[in-house]
């Protein structure tokens, strides 16, 4: 018995054979999305990895570096060097779609004042230790942020990956065999149905018959 009343008509059967048509295309669908969905999951899983192993060392050489610097230099010049910077940070963020997912793809420049050098200080009163630190740093920052694009999308892809999964087992186990259950019960009250008229008009016809030419079957 299907858990819903239905009207067993032929009208009615059509409507859920074609539910049941529409409902087998969207499960297939939606099971093709969410294999391939995992697949570039898996990728951006093994990309992260990378990334947060080059940025964890990046950031030990960066601290590394900028302790031998604060070794060498007093606090005060080092505070003096980093107070005032020549350059500008510019982020921009777009969007592109992966399975109908919309993911940030962040674009980082920096900018420094006209016949400016790249780094904030003169070279009489700093040491070398410094240089290398803050190159370090800029170089690390750049991969902290395609790290941060990048977890952004795992987690992005990780909420479209369960919620299809959800509508996917939502149409498996729940639509598609109520629309079954449906079907056949349908089927078998219009099959009841049409062997009840076929008794009916053959004891109609024999009440015919006897009626008319007094004859019985």
């Amino acid at each position: 018995m299907p858990k819903k009343t239905v009207t067993p008509t032929r009208m009615v059967l059509n409507q859920m054979k074609g539910r049941l048509r529409t409902a087998a295309r969207g499960h297939k669908l939606l099971k093709d999305k969410r294999d391939e969905e995992m697949r570039q999951f898996m990728e951006i899983v093994r990309r992260n990895k990378v990334l947060r192993d080059k940025v964890e060392q990046g950031l030990t050489d960066a601290f590394a570096a900028m302790t031998m610097a604060s070794a060498v230099m007093s606090p005060e010049a080092l505070e003096q060097s980093l107070l005032y910077q020549n350059r500008t940070v510019e982020l921009g963020v777009s969007y592109r779609n992966i399975m109908s997912v919309n993911v940030p793809v962040y674009d980082f420049r920096t900018h420094s004042g006209a016949g400016e050098a790249s780094l904030p200080y003169g070279f009489a009163q700093t040491s070398g230790e410094l240089d290398d630190a803050l190159a370090k740093l800029y170089e690390v920052f750049e991969d902290m942020l395609e790290l941060a694009e990048v977890e952004k999308t795992m987690q992005l892809l990780a909420e479209d990956i369960e919620k299809t999964r959800r509508r996917v087992n939502a149409l498996e186990y729940v639509m598609i065999p109520e629309l079954q259950e449906n079907i056949r019960y349908i089927t078998m009250k219009l099959a009841e149905n049409e062997s009840a008229t076929k008794v009916r008009l053959m004891k109609v016809k024999d009440m015919v018959l006897k009626q008319a030419h007094h004859y019985e079957t």
